[in-house]
């Protein structure tokens, strides 16, 4: 069992707490002090922890960010001291919204939000994965009729071992995670998510990912 604490407690955040609580996890769920964010029905059903952020990221030994990607870099910096010596898993994406809410531009275009992540927190083990894909997608991969990509990308080998294993835990099979190399390599994956729009306009919010086929 491994302690776990996940920053964000919208649809994402709220999935991935439920789906990891259940495969025997202890999760925490942060939320932000005074915040008027309001628990999702998986939230409230499963045996899950609550607290802000502070004692989320220094009570947990592997945090996962899902909070908004444009305003992480400043929120997760903050945390510098209760996020040192521990495994950040990215799963957002930043970007700034079009006309009509969808994501639009890239906030570090030649470069990434786990890049800077990683750069403003050298004392933590950035670990980026899970951004390309609709959320529902990270907790039942299986339910999609093409076998999906989880893509990872690290500068530490031990922390993304640890976080192929937490994916396992959420139904990711070992064929379908795939290794692209150091933190640098997050830039080409956060930058899948400029395809996703279009998708949804065409297709409407119907689960899919962005992923290999071999």
């Amino acid at each position: 069992m491994t302690s776990i604490g996940i920053l964000g407690a919208g649809r994402v955040g709220t999935a991935l707490a439920h789906a990891l609580a259940a495969a025997g996890h202890h999760v925490t769920l942060g939320r932000r002090e005074n915040s008027d964010e309001t628990l999702t029905p998986p939230a409230r059903a499963a045996a899950l922890h609550h607290a802000d952020h502070a004692t989320t990221a220094r009570t947990s030994d592997v945090v996962i960010n899902a909070t908004p990607g444009d305003s992480t870099l400043d929120r997760l910096t903050a945390l510098r001291g209760e996020l040192a010596g521990k495994i950040l898993i990215d799963v957002s994406n930043a970007t700034r919204d079009a006309a009509d809410g969808l994501p639009g531009d890239l906030c570090y275009p030649g470069s990434s939000l786990a890049e800077q992540l990683q750069a403003a927190l050298p004392g933590t083990h950035v670990v980026k994965t899970l951004n390309t894909m609709l959320f529902m997608v990270m907790t039942a991969p299986g339910a999609l009729t093409t076998p999906p990509t989880a893509y990872l990308s690290g500068n530490d080998e031990p922390a993304k071992k640890t976080v192929t294993a937490l994916l396992g835990d959420l139904g990711w099979q070992p064929g379908w995670i795939e290794d692209l190399g150091d933190i640098t390599t997050a830039r080409a994956t956060e930058a899948m998510i400029l395809v996703v729009p279009h998708i949804i306009r065409r297709n409407g919010f119907t689960p899919f990912a962005v992923s290999l086929a071999r």
